[in-house]
């Protein structure tokens, strides 16, 4: 991925650019398991995906409903507010997902223009179940949004089996990129409400031009300008990143010849062994483990740890970085990643090793080769 984005660059309407993206485009129909033809990316990071997704498709005074069960989830209403939607929040505690009838009961009381939901809100590290939730939305014409940024790739993620009509994503999670790209992808019905809200800015303007009264709010962010420039009429709206498009393009070719179904169950299988060897440590898994993302693991800090301690021994002596969390879980949970390139057998050996290492450093009395011997035994190795 660093080696093609050292690539030469290339003019943004060179015949060249102008191909990389239409493949770019195509492989992120792969990448979401889509046929939509409004696939895209957006040049920004994952937060640019969300901005675009909710400043094109809602207009101020729209109903939206947003599922808070996590930090992500606040900043989706936060988002959905700025926008000058009127925003419902239902909230489940951190730590727990919704049952689908229970956001589908709420569609119903509601009536929202657009649903809003993480799917895999890293703050918890708990994905959201999705299957059978667009049915209710479309049956009360609502579409349906998702921010798939930290969990596509790594987890189970259908975007035309379960009926979204917007999702946006990022590269640095499972799909092993840098920051700076969000993937979007739009159905014929989100891109039919882009139609009615598109409107040529005046630089670019015929006589044929169509021109709205409210146009979408952010020129940068607009979703409908976004599709005419990656599509057919390529209308000059930005430049392209290109090296970033570059990264974007490899991102999404490494994953699909490994198989979006084979990476799945490689972050299954390795997240899983962490998981099993932090319990292998004797410390506490967060959350409904029924829900738990396949590329990101909370567990709980020890009584009277300080969880700042031992990251700064990992990162100093080990140069491993773990996470804490955010709001009401800053300073209770770990957050500790198992994604992308990092998804294999041998980091997460190392990880525990390294974490057993820095807890006893801090006083904490844990099993030797506890956490090692745990993710073997889950790999099915004898110890």
């Amino acid at each position: 991925m660093l080696r093609a984005m050292s690539a030469q660059l290339v003019g943004q309407f060179d015949p060249a650019m102008t191909a990389y993206m239409t493949e770019t485009a195509e492989l992120y129909r792969g990448v979401f398991a889509t046929t939509h033809a409004a696939t895209v990316l957006v040049d920004g990071t994952s937060r640019a995906g969300i901005e675009a997704a909710l400043v094109s498709l809602v207009e101020p005074g729209q109903r939206v409903l947003v599922p808070v069960f996590g930090r992500f989830g606040l900043l989706l209403t936060e988002i959905a507010a700025r926008v000058g939607a009127e925003v419902h929040v239902i909230e489940r505690p951190w730590g727990e997902v919704f049952d689908v009838e229970e956001i589908a009961d709420a569609v119903r009381r509601v009536r929202p223009h657009l649903v809003a939901v993480v799917h895999g809100d890293t703050s918890t590290t708990l994905a959201q179940p999705l299957e059978g939730l667009a049915d209710v939305c479309h049956e009360h014409d609502a579409l349906l949004y998702t921010d798939a940024t930290a969990s596509l790739g790594g987890n189970p993620f259908r975007t035309d089996d379960w009926g979204l009509d917007a999702v946006s994503a990022g590269l640095q999670k499972c799909l092993a990129g840098p920051s700076g790209t969000a993937p979007v992808t739009l159905s014929d019905r989100a891109v039919a409400v882009l139609d009615r809200r598109r409107s040529i800015e005046a630089g670019l303007r015929d006589a044929s031009s169509r021109v709205v009264a409210h146009p979408i709010r952010s020129n940068y962010l607009d979703l409908a300008m976004i599709l005419d420039y990656w599509g057919p009429a390529r209308l000059n709206h930005h430049t392209e990143a290109t090296t970033a498009l570059y990264g974007a393009r490899e991102c999404a070719r490494i994953l699909l010849e490994e198989g979006v179904d084979a990476a799945v169950r490689r972050h299954r299988l390795h997240g899983g062994a962490m998981a099993a060897g932090l319990v292998g440590l004797d410390l506490h898994l967060f959350g409904d483990q029924r829900h738990r993302m396949s590329n990101v693991v909370g567990v709980e800090i020890p009584d009277g740890v300080d969880g700042d301690a031992v990251r700064g021994r990992l990162l100093t002596d080990f140069a491993i970085e773990i996470g804490t969390s955010f709001g009401p879980l800053h300073g209770r949970i770990w957050r500790v990643g198992t994604m992308g390139y990092n998804a294999r057998r041998d980091t997460v050996l190392t990880t525990l090793a390294a974490l057993e290492h820095a807890l006893r450093a801090e006083g904490v009395a844990v099993p030797p080769g506890g956490g090692v011997d745990a993710a073997l035994e889950a790999y099915g190795v004898a110890a």
